[in-house]
């Protein structure tokens, strides 16, 4: 399929070949009818795009304050991986669109194949011929509303949102402050609810769009105007007053006040500058508030990627129900958008589009998108590469997950170990997976993670999902006969463990976890002085992790958090300095405090069945010093780790270099054990730590690091 995007370091906007998204029990598959472009919105997001790494730092500062976490406790090398990884990445373009629904959700209700829906979302409602878009962010299109008109609900709830927070009803008067699509649209909601509205904007067609649907358009001219507005006014100045300009200086909001009445509201829902004198907005007592897109349950996860919609009764006008009231309205002929359209394009000219909002040359307000049918839009996979000859050796290698994990790190590993038939990689919106595959050189980009397990030319399935799949694509891949590495965490319960190790055992290939700090040299150094070493050891391994910012994915429960994702890593490397098998275990989460988020913070405590112990105490605290320190003790012995880039033995250096965590060494074992006779995974090992890790997962639980069955059972 054709998906519109833009590189995040810059350059034009593409129109690329991707495979088909793939959704997921809370989302819909829609095949795109048709898109409208939000030029402010979207021109933004492109400017930004292509200004320098310095005006990209300057508009997130949140970004670069993660980038110094990330650098003080992984190091500067991994820090600057990642940070050309995700530069190296595409912003998808789109938020708003209408289609046809091919595929609905288990976990989703109320929509059916073959339905006509309204779609929205950054990042889901793409411009792209397929959308896998949340349940809830999907609205039914009324019988005789074309979807041309419908592709306008997303955009229009934007509007329709700001205007239910001016509170305002039959008779207000508004201003709109800026006449762009935004600015007309929330006009039209305006007279549609009983209102009288007044425009400004500087551009001649604005103002005549505007005033063709019963605006009160008005050129910016300084006192003049505002005189005008007294006057429409009967002297008592706007009830209301909606900012939908687009102008990073505060002009335009310094304009506010002398158009207000006394006690008025002033909603700001374009992106504008907002350095101002407190004396205007403190004489009038006006309310200030921000609009957040499409209303109550925009960036809630719960609500728009677990599916949980609120009680009417509590939220009456969540964004869903914002896109029905649009649809409502067209349907009902009290709000018109046709006209809007001053641009359409096809989706594969829509880099055009772009070009003519870049000039600035030509008037535009709304630029529609248009899609090709479902027979000419059908596509089931990107091929970039011929296929290798019939007597290629090298094991063939499936890629599931083309995240910044697998793009900075995990790839660069597969390629160090001498894996070099790269077959099919994918990813769930399709996008990512096409840049892996030109970058790492896949044959081909397929849609989802079944495309790949399913491959006759794949023997290797590399599994590098979201946390929640890796259990079920481990399992499923292993019964399909292929040789299986899983990033970490195997699984995130006893049973699904179980049914990954049941897998394994009856499939004869090999399965390894990403638990690479078992072959770091710094590990290894330390292994060969603690060998001959017959005492009980003690371990003590500190982490400082860092905080993750309330939008990061491993706040998704489903994602079972950071000690079933992280922590496992520290339970394997602590097992692998004690060489014995794990005993006993004890988990005990954090429980909270300023600043600080239940499931953070944990400690948790082993015993091994030779008599050593260990314990990992892990915090979200970030350390200048390092992530990871480790202490062993044996006897006389004493082993000192530190964040891996040096492991000292009784005082003097065993091993000292660059910090490296075992990525390279653990893939080629991997390589190995699946080309090589004889050569194994320690997945005996590797599985045990998972189990070890997720029986410390319950809260206050205990249990036996080896055994099954048990209360631990539903842990």
């Amino acid at each position: 399929m054709k998906q519109i995007v833009q590189r995040i370091a810059g350059g034009p906007v593409e129109v690329l070949d991707v495979p088909r998204p793939v959704p997921d029990a809370t989302e819909v598959l829609v095949r795109t009818v048709a898109s409208v472009i939000s030029p402010g919105t979207e021109r933004a997001i492109t400017a930004l795009a292509r200004s320098s790494l310095l005006a990209k730092a300057r508009a997130r500062p949140d970004l670069v304050r993660q980038v110094v976490r990330k650098a003080r406790t992984e190091g500067l090398t991994a820090t600057t991986r990642t940070v050309r990884s995700r530069l190296a990445g595409d912003l998808p373009l789109g938020y708003s669109a209408a289609g046809l629904v091919v595929e609905v959700g288990a976990a989703v209700t109320g929509l059916r194949t073959g339905q006509l829906v309204a779609t929205g979302g950054a990042g889901q409602a793409n411009h792209a011929e397929f959308q896998a878009v949340p349940g809830l962010l999907c609205a039914a299109v009324p019988y005789g509303v074309p979807a041309q008109d419908a592709a306008f609900g997303a955009v229009a709830s934007i509007a329709l949102h700001a205007l239910r927070l001016a509170d305002v009803g039959p008779g207000s008067k508004i201003v709109m402050l800026g006449l762009g699509l935004i600015g007309q649209l929330a006009a039209r909601l305006a007279n549609a609810a009983g209102c009288d509205v007044a425009g400004i904007d500087p551009a001649a067609h604005a103002r005549e769009v505007a005033a063709s649907s019963g605006v009160l358009a008005l050129d910016e001219c300084g006192d003049a105007t505002t005189n005008q507005v007294l006057s429409w006014s009967r002297g008592r100045g706007a009830d209301a007053v909606l900012v939908c300009a687009a102008d990073r200086s505060s002009n335009a909001v310094k304009r506010v006040p002398a158009l207000c009445r006394d006690r008025a509201a002033v909603v700001v829902v374009g992106d504008v500058g907002l350095q101002l004198r407190r004396a205007p907005f403190y004489e009038r007592e006006l309310s200030l508030r921000f609009a957040r897109s499409y209303g109550p349950g925009r960036y809630e996860p719960s609500y728009e990627s677990w599916g949980v919609d609120f009680p009417a009764g509590q939220v009456r006008w969540t964004e869903g129900r914002n896109f029905e009231a649009v649809l409502d309205l067209l349907a009902a002929d009290r709000l018109k958008v046709s006209d809007l359209v001053t641009q359409s394009y096809d989706i594969a000219d829509g880099a055009a589009a772009y070009q003519l909002i870049e000039r600035r040359t030509d008037p535009y307000l709304a630029i529609q998108l248009t899609y090709p049918t479902a027979a000419a839009a059908v596509g089931s996979s990107v091929r970039l590469k011929p296929a290798p000859p019939p007597n290629c050796s090298s094991p063939g290698v499936g890629w599931a997950g083309a995240g910044s994990f697998s793009t900075s790190t995990l790839l660069p590993a597969f390629r160090a170990a001498g894996f070099d038939h790269f077959v099919a990689v994918a990813s769930a919106s399709g996008l990512s997976a096409v840049r892996a595959a030109a970058s790492y050189g896949f044959e081909k980009a397929v849609p989802g993670a079944e495309a790949v397990i399913s491959d006759p030319d794949v023997e290797v399935v590399v599994v590098a999902t979201p946390h929640d799949t890796h259990s079920d694509l481990a399992a499923r891949a292993l019964r399909a006969g292929r040789h299986v590495w899983c990033e970490k965490p195997l699984a995130l319960s006893i049973d699904e463990l179980d049914a990954v190790e049941g897998a394994w055992r009856d499939s004869g290939r090999q399965l390894a976890v990403g638990f690479n700090r078992r072959w770091s040299p710094a590990v290894l150094a330390a292994q060969r002085f603690l060998a001959g070493v017959t005492a009980p050891k003690l371990v003590v391994y500190r982490v400082a992790a860092g905080p993750v910012p309330d939008g990061h994915w491993y706040r998704d429960r489903r994602q079972g958090g950071r000690l079933l994702g992280e922590v496992c890593h520290f339970v394997d490397t602590a097992q692998a300095l004690v060489g014995a098998p794990i005993e006993d275990v004890i988990g005990l989460p954090g429980g909270g405090g300023p600043g600080v988020r239940h499931g953070d913070d944990a400690a948790v405590s082993l015993r091994f069945s030779d008599g050593s112990l260990a314990t990992i105490a892990y915090g979200s605290a970030t350390a200048a010093a390092g992530k990871e320190w480790i202490e062993v003790r044996a006897g006389s012995g004493r082993v000192v780790i530190n964040d891996f880039r040096s492991a000292e033995a009784n005082g003097k250096s065993a091993w000292k270099g660059r910090q490296d965590k075992g990525h390279r060494a653990c893939a080629a074992a991997f390589r190995r054990a699946v080309t090589e006779d004889g050569a194994a995974m320690p997945t005996e090992a590797m599985l045990a730590t998972m189990r070890a890790t997720i029986r410390a997962a319950v809260v206050g639980g205990t249990g036996t690091g080896t055994g099954t069955g048990g209360p631990d059972r539903d842990g």
